[in-house]
């Protein structure tokens, strides 16, 4: 395991630290990217595996994950070699893979031996070695075999190669430390960028600081509207230098992840870094934005690699010139920025920004870069020993995304698409693949067409694993492109569920379904409880802030997501005074499913009333894109000249902002939207953008064969009084008080929420609505105007 890549703690103005694999990609890399032999790259669990297997075959004698250090002027070298054998005098350097090891490329392969060399060196320097063997293992993930090349190196040789590499990578560590040193003096005076924090944001900020400070994970529940981004983002920036003289328990932090589950949070904190440089100029901060693949390739249609993509061409010869300026820009390196600066110097900004990442004191993006399986950032963090304080933004969102990461699914359609135009050499995997899959098919006479499993069959395991083996040898091949891309993603879900099949537990589901109108079964690995898997990435943050308007009860994050036991929780009072907020009960009105139809006239006569009585911008929410249809056509038949306007499946960038803009300052109607969609939370309509909202659903997940298991494993895990809640009632209640926080936004804000549907006056549902909240019953759509809404100052 490579340890820290950063100015060591005790001499931080005079010496850095850097791990062996940071120096040997940064000074042996050259020529084209090419990511047909290592993407997808084995996962870090994979990797693991297959070290202990290649190590599980070694002598008594032989030693493990070796430590070893260096020096070299002001640089120090550290990592861990993987084995060495004391008896035969050789170190081995092992490295998982997958498919045929001749299709490796030849950079990849001197790049496995610089790494070999640096800790040759190292090895023989602390145990007075005149000369060494060095191996390279690679071992097949797919089949367990081993394939092993040797050198013989002296050490004089090596030692001149280590100083070699040294030399090439000093200049940048010297203006890394110059950097580190001019970051911490400047966050350690950061100035937040307003006269005054508004209400609730001061005790926010005061425990986010601790808690990063500390080394701590925290739970800060705070209102929607009071500034949570810079709140947040402020103290963590500030707690980033060490204390001074050093103390072990304030190291300070090296890198700050502020992740979110949604675009506009991202675009949040970009804001909030641009404020904090206008309140300091000369920030030394270097801010960069990750995106997704398919938001950043400039060529959709071409595959990662220099004989298809021109900017994969000679993109190590270019890389350095294009780090260099990224590094010294003194703007964020947002989607915009990264790009400008990647096709000045013809390089991939998707793979710029994943260059970047490792030199970034501040990264913003999505919650999968630090969570998900094949997560870069937290790779990163493994690999240099960073210590990272995370910003996790609309936090209650945590549970529902990480179940997304850790779940899998295989479409039936896709594999005969695959198989029609299949070459020959994927026949026979493909066929096998397809009769194992048939065999889980629920029966015929089954009424669910659902067929559940307590364990994944090894027969479907092994030919799930031949078909990847032989989809990945097929796509080493080819040159991409789109002839490729069905082969390419189904190598891709094949991967991805065989990964989760690897992991498979009590944690989650395996099932097979019939889907109505379609012809075979699909195959789902839906994780339940991601606790298992995020618990040990919270575990390897130095600190931890989750942060939203919806962190309660806490006892359900903490059990679904496995926080640390020393967890501490922050409840921000709310700012806001019950009289800016009408906040109704609609107790004649039921939406339950067998009640919809009927429910029509009283929804549509009850948002008429609303609207008649204090015109303006409302929102209206409900439980599928069906019941808001119904209702709008409703509203339509009954009430013609009501203004209205809907959100629809599948809604582009551009829809959506069409949809936000028609609440214009001053303007009059209604926009419908689906409760737990885009416009329930992270949107911002301030003033009389928006009067109030009406929210005609629970929230409820569907009742469905699947939701029920999950009931009843969460209620096995957690007790009985947990399954219903975990399952159904607190998601739920979570987007509907994510939906009502469109409305207030500020202390001058006024305005209604209608909650439609009798079962929000049961006190188990009322238990969990805000507490500031002044919450009336009524019975019928008879109202009196509501305060005028007044515009923020």
């Amino acid at each position: 395991m490579e340890e820290a890549t950063r100015p060591t703690t005790d001499h931080p103005s005079s010496r850095y630290t850097v791990a062996v694999r940071t120096l040997c990609d940064f000074t042996g890399r050259g020529g084209d990217l090419d990511a047909r032999f290592s993407s997808p790259s084995p996962s870090a669990l994979e990797g693991i595996a297959g070290h202990t297997a290649v190590t599980a075959r070694r002598p008594a004698h032989y030693e493990r994950e070796v430590a070893l250090s260096g020096r070299y002027d002001a640089l120090a070298v550290r990592g861990r070699a993987d084995g060495f054998d004391p008896v035969a005098g050789r170190l081995e350097e092992i490295k998982t893979h997958r498919g045929d090891l001749s299709r490796q490329p030849a950079r990849q392969r001197l790049l496995h031996w610089a790494q070999a060399e640096v800790y040759g060196w190292l090895l023989c320097d602390a145990r007075g070695l005149v000369e060494i063997e060095l191996a390279l293992v690679y071992y097949d993930i797919g089949t367990g075999a081993e394939t092993v090349v040797t050198r013989r190196h002296s050490a004089e040789s090596l030692h001149e190669a280590f100083e070699s590499r040294c030399r090439r990578f000093l200049a940048w560590a010297r203006s890394e430390l110059a950097h580190r040193a001019a970051r911490d003096a400047a966050l350690a005076t950061l100035r937040f960028p307003f006269d005054d924090f508004r209400a609730g944001q001061r005790p926010l900020a005061e425990a986010v600081y601790r808690s990063q400070r500390d080394g701590l994970c925290l739970m800060a529940q705070a209102p929607t509207g009071i500034g949570k981004t810079i709140a947040t983002l402020f103290p963590a920036l500030r707690a980033c230098p060490p204390a001074v003289p050093t103390q072990e328990s304030r190291p300070g932090l090296d890198r700050v992840f502020f992740l979110t589950a949604r675009t506009s949070g991202r675009q949040l904190a970009l804001d909030a870094q641009a404020d904090l440089r206008a309140a300091n100029p000369g920030l030394p901060l270097r801010v960069l934005e990750l995106v997704a693949r398919d938001k950043a390739c400039e060529y959709p249609d071409r595959a990662c690699n220099g004989d298809s993509c021109p900017l994969a061409r000679g993109f190590y010869d270019r890389l350095a010139a294009a780090r260099a300026q990224a590094a010294a820009s003194p703007v964020a390196l947002d989607r915009a920025t990264t790009r400008e600066i990647a096709l000045a110097h013809g390089v991939c900004p998707y793979y710029l920004a994943q260059e970047m990442a490792r030199w970034s004191d501040l990264v913003v993006g999505d919650v999968n870069h630090w969570f998900d399986g094949s997560a870069l950032l937290f790779a990163l963090a493994m690999e240099a020993g960073w210590r990272c304080g995370l910003l996790v933004d609309e936090a209650h969102n945590l549970v529902e995304r990480a179940r997304g990461m850790y779940s899998a699914r295989l479409d039936p359609v896709l594999l005969a698409v695959v198989r029609q135009s299949a070459p020959a050499t994927l026949k026979r995997p493909l066929e096998r693949l397809r009769r194992a899959w048939k065999a889980l098919a629920p029966d015929d006479a089954d009424a669910t067409g659902r067929r559940e499993f307590d364990m994944i069959p090894a027969g479907f395991l092994r030919a799930l694993q031949d078909g990847v083996a032989a989809l990945g040898d097929t796509l080493a091949e080819s040159p991409g492109g789109a002839d490729t891309a069905d082969l390419q993603r189904l190598w891709f879900d094949l991967l991805a569920f065989a990964r989760r099949a690897e992991a498979f537990g009590a944690h989650s589901l395996f099932d097979a379904t019939r889907l109505p109108g379609r012809t075979g079964v699909q195959l789902d690995i839906r994780n339940l409880v991601p606790a298992p898997f995020v618990a040990a990435r919270f575990a390897a943050a130095r600190a931890a802030t989750l942060f939203s308007a919806t962190l309660r009860p806490e006892r359900y994050h903490r059990d679904l997501l496995g926080l640390p036991a020393d967890t501490a929780s922050l409840d921000v009072p709310s700012p806001y005074a019950a009289e800016q907020l009408q906040v109704r009960i609609a107790r004649h009105i039921s939406t339950r499913w067998q009640h919809r139809e009927q429910s029509l006239p009283a929804v549509a006569d009850l948002l008429a009333a609303q609207f008649e009585a204090a015109p303006g911008n409302y929102l209206a929410f409900f439980s599928s894109f069906d019941y808001l249809q119904r209702a709008l056509d409703s509203l339509q038949t009954r009430h013609p000249t009501i203004p209205v306007w809907a959100q629809s499946r599948g809604m582009g960038e551009p829809e959506r902002d069409a949809f936000l803009r028609r609440f214009a300052a001053g303007g009059q109607g209604i926009g419908f939207a689906v409760l737990g969609g885009v416009f329930g939370e992270g949107i911002d309509l301030p003033g009389d953008r928006l009067v109030g909202a009406f929210i005609a659903t629970l929230g409820l997940p569907q009742v469905n064969p699947v939701n029920e298991r999950r009931k009843q494993r969460l209620q096995t895990q957690f007790g009985a009084d947990q399954g219903y809640d975990y399952a159904y009632l607190l998601p739920g209640m979570q987007k509907v008080v994510q939906a009502a926080g469109r409305v207030i936004r500020s202390a001058s804000d006024r305005g209604v929420v209608w909650l439609m549907d009798d079962r929000f006056d049961q006190p188990r549902h009322r238990r969990l609505l805000p507490h500031w909240w002044h919450v009336e019953s009524v019975a019928g759509p008879a109202l009196r105007p509501c305060a005028s809404h007044e515009t923020h100052e």
